[in-house]
């Protein structure tokens, strides 16, 4: 319950800021309903409180043993984007949009495959050697499949780049030795040439060097206008945040991957520690539940959400200031968008599964 009320504290206290966002926007002229975007964003939070009853009641274990499917339904999503995804305006083709809603398939797989890896990994600790090379191998190329799929089918960086970091997060909880994230750090080092030279498109590699190289828009009005925008309007806010006579100028994506801005015009830097403070709670919590647990398995599940939520929320705020490319990354509970939501209560109905054991015989399963 602690969990499920932080995480509806910060859906509510998102869904405020993504209704300000939008009313700001469309009193500079942008064509947008911040009514339609409350129901959407209040939909997806019921949706979600289901799905994270759900998944509290019934055992990962139930999903995970059917990891096949679970590999059908991944794959079944990604040929999906290629049949019937949409382009957004950052060129990614990463949604499915049909009758006015619009479904991000990224956000599913991410859940789908934390599941997976968790069931992978613990059989490989349990009855092989965790620590031999077919072992990292199998643990690796599962990685980089969902990774390289992701790439291909929709250009999207951002939700790839999540489902690397959560990769190596539970690889290092499971107890992997270090000298291998040594080799597989040189070995990355030595494929970026190629990745770079081969795979990646020209505004992706702009897109990426941006915060880092002045040379690629030295007037802030191309590739870096957007996060340009959102340091000015974090700025104007100061403190307590300013009033609406004095907002900054309305950017593209404000009330979506840039709320961290919309939450430092409206309530300053006290809001923005909220924010941060919120987000830390749902993560140390998740690590604790997981460092409680009583199984492998259980605890790859915590440590595989709590780091999908800290990375995310790491380089959203990192795009927000500046310090981060901007690669389309969404603010957990914050940003606007159904998929996250959905996906992001029910990756908490997981970890509440886990301290949820052992349940009560009226809910047993076995």
């Amino acid at each position: 319950m602690f969990l499920l009320g932080v995480c509806l504290v910060s859906a509510l206290f998102g869904t405020a800021m993504v209704f300000r966002a939008a009313t700001g926007m469309v009193a500079s002229g942008a064509e947008l309903s911040p009514t339609k975007l409350v129901v959407v964003q209040l939909f997806s939070m019921f949706l979600g409180i289901v799905a994270f009853v759900v998944l509290t009641v019934i055992d990962a274990d139930l999903l995970a043993a059917q990891w096949k499917w679970l590999c059908v339904i991944n794959v079944l999503l990604l040929v999906a984007l290629v049949v019937f995804g949409v382009e957004d305006n950052t060129g990614n083709k990463s949604w499915i949009r049909f009758a006015g809603i619009g479904i991000q398939p990224s956000e599913v797989i991410k859940v789908i495959y934390i599941i997976i890896s968790a069931k992978q990994m613990t059989w490989l600790k349990e009855y092989r050697d965790m620590n031999s090379f077919l072992s990292l191998v199998q643990m690796a190329g599962h990685c980089v499949i969902v990774f390289g799929l992701i790439v291909v089918v929709s250009s999207d960086l951002g939700s790839a780049s999540i489902i690397f970091c959560i990769f190596l997060s539970m690889l290092f909880v499971l107890g992997v030795r270090l000298y291998w994230f040594a080799l597989g750090g040189a070995a990355i080092a030595a494929m970026v040439p190629l990745l770079w030279n081969y795979f990646l498109k020209d505004y992706q590699k702009e897109r990426l060097l941006a915060p880092y190289d002045p040379s690629i828009d030295p007037d802030g009005w191309g590739r870096n206008w957007q996060t340009s925008q959102s340091k000015l309007t974090l700025a104007s806010g100061r403190l307590t945040g300013v009033d609406e006579a004095h907002r900054s100028t309305v950017f593209t994506g404000k009330h979506t991957d840039f709320i961290f801005s919309c939450v430092g015009e409206e309530l300053g830097m006290i809001g923005c520690i909220l924010v941060v403070t919120l987000l830390i709670i749902v993560v140390v919590h998740c690590i604790r539940v997981g460092l409680h647990a009583s199984r492998t398995f259980d605890m790859l599940i915590c440590m595989g959400v709590a780091s999908a939520v800290a990375f995310q929320s790491i380089i959203n705020i990192g795009m927000c200031i500046g310090i981060t490319p901007v690669i389309g990354i969404t603010l957990p509970f914050f940003s606007y968008g159904g998929s996250s939501m959905m996906t992001m209560f029910a990756a908490m109905g997981l970890v509440s599964g886990v301290k949820y054991k052992l349940k009560p015989k009226l809910f047993s399963l076995y």
